[in-house]
């Protein structure tokens, strides 16, 4: 095989399977500390390294994070423990908001 072919091609006699549709309605999932942290810095970043791409950017927001201790985290630590009460809160009143549709339709 050279190198031009891929070796993940799917065999002939099976159809392609695609990602299913999304609930729309469905939560958003809960953001890491981390995550809150790198939407907080990333315009920093970017206007500190004009030239960064995005690859760049991110293992410069890593850097940072991890040089930065327990103290500096904590205000992104607290942020993500509060959005992931939220996130449960929103999937526990979804999912009983669904199963209250599924049994609606068995009558």
């Amino acid at each position: 095989m050279s190198s031009n072919q891929s070796s993940r091609k799917a065999p002939a006699d099976k159809p392609a399977r695609g990602k299913g549709k999304k609930d729309a309605n469905a939560p958003k999932r809960a953001l890491s500390a981390y995550m809150f942290f790198s939407q907080d810095w990333r315009e920093r970043i970017k206007a500190e390294n004009p030239d960064a791409g995005f690859g760049e950017v991110g293992k410069l927001l890593g850097a940072k994070w991890k040089e930065m201790d327990e103290s500096e985290k904590k205000p992104y630590i607290e942020q993500a423990a509060r959005d992931k009460q939220r996130a449960e809160e929103e999937k526990a009143n979804y999912e009983k908001k669904s199963a209250g549709e599924e049994d609606d339709d068995d009558e």
